[in-house]
């Protein structure tokens, strides 16, 4: 390998100067080039955009994908420059496993359909989060990550040329210093003594020596404030930079919080939907009664019951036989039921509800225990029991 001594010999001879200069710095025994103030605040907001970044950068890594496991594999993928292998959800994982289980326990069973109707949901919240990790990674994290590995290392790599610049000019300032300082004390003292021999004859006085040591140290330190100069202008120009990147960062934010509403409406919407679906079907959560055993409490147990002509028991009335049209409320001990979710009546003798609206309710014997009776001014009809908040 071929090595040019005289560039490595003058690197290092240049290394050392610096390190001298920046020793004697820390020590107060040198004096330092101060930065304007303008460039100072343009790096202590470069410094806070770079710090603050990186943490907003890691943590919604952590809320994307909470597995360390799974983000160190994607991590090693994406330095081999290789595609990531697709990863089911957990949400994919539940419903597949529901799915699987229904099948096992019989889909026409109560709780083989039930567990369809869930699966189901499940695998859609899955995959409305395996879209909202995409559609974040690439318009919120990818931009972020291109800051930090591509304009803050070019940042930083200006201010690191700017501070060796600095050293440069601040080594040269102390060298003419000094030359100076030798060319005035030479300038003070005879060139040699009388006592010397005769034949003694000096190529040039030490005056003149100094003198030309202070040309050349003057030349140096115009050159090194030039090249400080430009470097400052250069590394000025990247920190302004940093506004640009605020406001692309905040364009990025909007987009991962639409992402962000997007995705929790969707869940939202599927779990609306599951809602409806299951309280479309009350026989799926029947009990027992054959055994004896008391039901668990219920709003049934906690509301009034209405007699019906002819009836002469609880069981009297069957739901399949009940006509809502003559149907009476008792004369007291009715209640009053906030409704939690919007609810779309399946036939006539149901009350199609509407969140947060107040109605009144009651029990008739024979009713299934997940359902009462609503009503709503003139309207009237059965609702079920899971849509309810009972006030007291």
């Amino acid at each position: 390998m071929d090595f040019n001594v005289k560039k490595l010999a003058s690197d290092a001879g240049v290394f050392f100067t610096r390190a001298v200069q920046f020793t004697e710095e820390k020590l107060g025994q040198a004096e330092k080039t101060e930065l304007d103030a303008h460039l100072e605040n343009l790096l202590a907001r470069a410094d806070s955009t770079k710090n603050w970044t990186e943490k907003i950068f890691r943590q919604t890594e952590v809320l994307l994908q909470p597995n360390p496991s799974a983000r160190i594999e994607e991590f090693l993928f994406e330095k081999l420059d290789r595609k990531l292998p697709s990863r089911t959800t957990n949400g994919e994982l539940l419903g597949q496993y529901m799915l699987e289980a229904a099948n096992d326990f019989g889909p026409g069973s109560p709780y083989g359909s039930t567990l369809i109707k869930v699966g189901e949901s499940q695998r859609r919240l899955g995959g409305a989060e395996r879209e909202f990790m995409h559609t974040s990674a690439i318009n919120f994290l990818t931009p972020l990550r291109n800051f930090l590995e591509g304009d803050w290392r070019t940042i930083s790599k200006e201010r690191r040329l700017l501070q060796n610049r600095r050293l440069d000019l601040d080594a040269c300032k102390a060298r003419l210093k000094k030359a100076k300082a030798a060319e005035a004390k030479a300038a003070a003292m005879p060139d040699f003594q009388e006592t010397r021999p005769r034949n003694y004859v000096l190529s040039a006085s030490a005056s003149a020596l100094w003198s030309e040591e202070v040309d050349k140290a003057e030349h140096e330190l115009r050159v090194a404030q030039t090249e400080f100069d430009r470097q400052a202008e250069v590394t000025r120009l990247l920190l302004e930079g940093i506004s640009s990147t605020h406001v692309h960062h905040l364009r990025c934010l909007h987009e991962f919080v639409e992402a962000q509403a997007t995705y929790y409406a969707q869940c939202h919407q599927y779990m609306q939907d599951l809602q409806k679906q299951l309280g479309r079907f009350p026989n799926t959560f029947g009990v027992n009664t054959n055994t004896g055993a008391p039901a668990s409490p219920s709003a049934a147990a906690t509301l009034p019951v209405i007699p019906t002509p002819g009836g002469t028991g609880a069981n009297s009335l069957e739901p399949d036989t009940l006509k809502i049209e003559e149907v009476q409320p008792p004369a007291t001990g009715t209640r009053k039921a906030k409704v939690l979710y919007d609810y779309d009546a399946a036939d006539t003798s149901e009350l199609s509800l509407l969140a947060d609206e107040l109605i009144t309710v009651y029990t008739v014997p024979g009713m299934d225990p997940d359902w009462l009776i609503g009503e709503r001014g003139n309207q009237k009809g059965k609702v079920p029991v899971t849509y309810l908040e009972l006030l007291s």
